[in-house]
């Protein structure tokens, strides 16, 4: 079951961050674990025509959004979530729990930021591939010490801890491949990747995400 839904969360982002959660525990699995899968397939008998809308003249310039939620109270590591749009299409996206136990947000969102800063680095050799050259593209952030500490250079006690091959992301920002920008939680369209929300906050961030039902 969660082998069949992982494969469709790569045309359904709107269930990324459950089928990812819900694997976690294949292991050894639980009833509720089992009851919380099922309430994802009826999800989904009640949406199955819901997907992605590409507009044919939506602007071409790409832009990403990163997030971060230490939600997990077993381990309390954080889940990094990203998402990446050529204009006003999703194109890429993901929902991963990091893999150590954040000291800080701070942390956590710089490394949230350096796998977003990943995956925008692979779109933009993808489209040099067809001739289509972007330069200086703008990832979303909703922590300013994260955005702040990839504008340091210099190393301190907030930083010293954190791990070298994270810092490749204030590598590519001095080189002007990247840039943080700062946007509010309320907008935060990743946000959807990283943790449960209420029906409405749901609703609003997969209709951000370009998801609709054909007319």
């Amino acid at each position: 079951m969660i082998g069949s839904l992982l494969y469709l969360t790569a045309s359904r982002p709107d269930i990324m961050f459950s089928v990812c959660l819900c694997a976690r525990y294949q292991s050894s699995p639980k009833e509720f674990h089992l009851t919380a899968v099922k309430r994802i397939f009826r999800y989904l008998a009640y949406t199955p025509l819901l997907g992605l809308f590409y507009s044919h003249d939506s602007l071409f310039n790409l832009h990403a959004y990163s997030a971060d939620y230490g939600g997990c109270k077993l381990d309390r590591k954080s889940t990094s979530g990203t998402c990446q749009f050529l204009g006003n299409s999703l194109v890429s996206w993901f929902s991963k729990k990091q893999n150590s136990v954040a000291l800080s947000t701070t942390e956590a969102e710089y490394v949230a930021a350096g796998s977003c800063c990943a995956q925008v680095l692979w779109l933009k050799q993808q489209l040099c591939d067809f001739s289509i050259s972007i330069s200086n593209v703008c990832i979303k952030c909703d922590n300013t010490s994260a955005i702040n500490l990839s504008r340091n250079p210099v190393q301190h006690s907030k930083s010293k801890h954190i791990e070298i091959r994270h810092h490749f992301l204030r590598d590519h920002v001095e080189k002007g491949d990247i840039f943080l920008e700062y946007i509010d939680t309320l907008n935060q369209v990743a946000d959807i990747f990283t943790k449960s929300l209420d029906n409405e906050r749901f609703y609003t961030l997969r209709r951000e995400l370009g998801m609709q039902n054909p007319s």
